[in-house]
């Protein structure tokens, strides 16, 4: 994740057009944070960002195509124009707020997580000599950075599933994340992990990226999303993958 060349860019739907029709909008997302967005069996990009991104494209009269990036290069490319928004499970923050706009929030601020191996002693209020690991350029680095580097090793993955993958193998001693993600982690686990200590809230909601000069396109997906909020589209996505709710349609 501390790559500064930009990665390349699949496309998941046609984007051989050099010059995009005004009524089309290209999201950019990750494809590997699950229940955000992730890759079905099929091999198709699915998620609650990838149905909601196509319901508030279907209200706003746009056709929507998805772009799938790297997570460390998916600001960097938004701005070089490979894609118009992102939809990544991104959190406002004041930090990315110098560098992009964003919509209004369609999921709001969850907790972040930590988790340990079972039996794995982890003091949260102690944390000393200790390797804590996180996706990198995240909301979670950032604040391992700042609140616990002096005395323990932040390692940084490309990927969530990476971060799993190491805390699983014991080559970390506890991981901080976004924490509908790393529920399912630990629900699936059969054990092997848990969570340790409570829970912190980090940065704000989750929103859609966009350049600071497309002014017009925050205003027409925020009517959009406005709408689907109203009429309780945006709960039942959210009912459907996160078993949470209802945020927006009370």
């Amino acid at each position: 994740m501390k790559r500064l060349v930009l990665s390349a860019v699949l496309a998941v739907s046609m984007l051989a057009a050099p010059v995009m029709a005004s009524d089309t909008i290209r999201l950019g997302t990750e494809g590997a944070y699950a229940p955000y967005n992730y890759f079905d069996d099929s091999g198709k990009i699915a998620g609650y960002e990838i149905d909601l991104g196509n319901a508030i494209c279907k209200k706003a009269g746009l056709t929507c195509e998805w772009v799938v990036n790297e997570w460390d290069s998916i600001i960097p490319n938004l701005i070089a124009g490979n894609y118009d928004g992102i939809m990544a499970g991104m959190s406002i923050t004041d930090e990315r707020k110098k560098t992009i706009n964003f919509s209004d929030e369609y999921y709001p601020v969850a907790p972040s997580l930590y988790a340990a191996a079972a039996g794995h002693k982890v003091d949260l209020s102690a944390l000393k000599g200790k390797k804590i690991g996180v996706q990198g350029a995240t909301v979670q680095a950032a604040f391992a950075e700042q609140h616990y580097a002096a005395d323990n090793t932040i390692l940084s993955f490309e990927t969530f599933d990476q971060s799993v993958a190491d805390l699983m193998a014991g080559n970390i001693d506890v991981l901080l994340a976004d924490g509908d993600p790393l529920t399912s982690v630990v629900e699936g686990s059969k054990g092997a992990l848990v969570f340790v200590g409570d829970g912190v809230a980090i940065g704000g909601g989750v929103a859609i990226g966009l350049r600071k000069k497309d002014v017009e396109l925050a205003k027409k997906l925020n009517s959009a999303l406005a709408a689907l909020k109203s009429d309780g589209t945006v709960d039942k996505l959210i009912k459907k993958y996160f078993e949470k709710g209802p945020f927006y349609s009370k």
